[in-house]
Parts: C-alpha cells; structure tokens; sequence
C-alpha cells in the first residue's frame, strides 16, 4: 500500500446536475492536505463521499488500499477521523468531556456502548495532550467552541484512524481562540510516529494553513483546479481563479494571507 487515500476519476451527479466532474486525488503516508474552494465548489461533496454518506456515480474510492463498495464500511469508518460542527448538535449538553472522546473508538454519538478502564486511561491521555485534562468531568453544554473543538479532535483520535478530516473546525472561534486552535494543530500534524493520521483540513482561510500543511488540493466548479505540494498550488493566480476575484496572496514568515 503506498497511499492512504486514493481517489480516482470520481464523478457524482444528482439528476441532470453534476456536482463532481472527474476528480483524482492521493494522500500519502506524511502528508497533510489542506481543500480550498469556493462555495459550491464541491468540498462538502467531497467530504460526504469520503465518509461514506454520498454515493459516487463513476469511479472508485480506496482508502488503505480498500476499496469502498467492496469491503466492511463498519470497519472501514474506523479508519477516518472526522471533527465537524455537524456533530455537536447530536452531543448530549449533559455528557462529559471523557465520555465524548470515548465515543470515538466506538464510532457513536452519545455514548451508549460499555467502556473499559483501558478506554478511560486512553481517552485521559489524548485529554491531556490536548490540554484538557482538568475539563475531563466538565459537561458538553459547559465547554467553549474551542474546548469543544479539541474534544472533538481528541473524540476522532480514539479509534486511532490513519486519515483524520477536519471540516473548517474554526468557524465560530473568536480570533484569540482560533490562533490558540490553529498552534495546538499544527503541533498535532508536526507530532512524529508511525500511528499519526494524515490530516486534512477543509477552509474557505489561507490564514488557518499552518506551516505543518505540506499539500493542498484546489476545487473549483467541481473540478480539480490545482493539487500537490503548496508551494506550486498555493498561488495568486490559482486563488484568484477558485474564488472568482483578483486576489494577492501574501507571506508573512510561515503565515499566508489574501488582499
């Protein structure tokens, strides 16, 4: 196996429309990927496809060297990590912090399924590394949209996935909170091991790409744009094309920045 995710010629099409038009894509072991585009340019599709809850129309989709439609998507789905906001309305305002993260290894919302004191001290474990240790008894509705946040990374790290999509996790953070958000991830796609999940984070910011993303993947008007190492996509030219504007993309040490 020498790509975790492997997308091929993938096509969706509802009715008449097309929403995906041939889209081929490679995640390898080490790379962490950033998806830019516009609204409407076919991320959410994309994602929905990745996850498992939209069928494609033509191609195929690998994910460890297994393809989907053609093994256990039970055990399949273990194997992505995924922190979206869609999540937290089906997070019960009265469950604890540990007991969320818990619930990842088990694929749950709302944790139903009977836990092990070698899930609690696992679960502790990404707690503390994602520094919430002391919030590990606190309740959902009790947390802020950053603290949540990292509860939900920690939640998706508990089935230990080797892909791990993040689905624009700062929206709605406050900009102290979302600097404090985007420092603790970057540490997390620079943390060495053999175990750590390739990211892949989704945006509409070029400011929320730090330094540790090595890829990004440009849609437009569901099609590839551009893909590859972000020093060859990551372009005035390609944005001004993907976001319809005349656009200049700065850098300010390892940062980015549009005008």
């Amino acid at each position: 196996m020498s790509h975790i995710l492997d997308v091929q010629n993938l096509r969706i099409a509802r009715g008449r429309a097309t929403i995906l038009h041939d889209v081929s894509w490679r995640v390898a072991p080490g790379e962490h990927w950033v998806i830019l585009g516009a609204n409407g340019s076919g991320k959410t599709s994309l994602l929905k496809a990745l996850t498992g809850y939209l069928s494609s129309t033509a191609g195929a989709i690998s994910l460890l060297g297994r393809r989907y439609g053609a093994c256990d998507w039970r055990e399949l789905r273990l194997e992505i990590g995924v922190v979206t906001s869609a999540f937290t309305a089906s997070i019960p305002p009265a469950e604890p912090a540990l007991d969320t993260v818990m619930s990842g290894k088990y694929a749950q919302l709302d944790l139903w399924h009977r836990t092990t004191r070698a899930d609690r001290t696992a679960a502790l474990r990404l707690l503390r590394a994602s520094g919430l240790a002391a919030l590990a008894d606190r309740e959902w509705v009790y947390l802020s949209q950053g603290e949540r946040q990292r509860v939900l990374i920690a939640r998706a790290l508990m089935a230990r996935p080797r892909l791990l999509i993040l689905d624009e996790p700062c929206a709605g953070l406050d900009p102290v909170a979302r600097e404090n958000f985007l420092q603790f991830l970057d540490r997390l796609a620079g943390r060495r091991g053999a175990s750590k999940p390739a990211l892949v984070l989704v945006t509409h910011h070029v400011e929320e790409i730090m330094p540790a993303f090595s890829h990004a993947l440009l849609l437009n008007a569901g099609r590839v744009h551009a893909a590859g190492h972000r020093a060859h996509v990551l372009t005035s030219k390609n944005l001004s094309t993907i976001f319809g504007a005349s656009l200049q993309l700065a850098r300010r040490g390892s940062r980015l920045s549009l005008r």
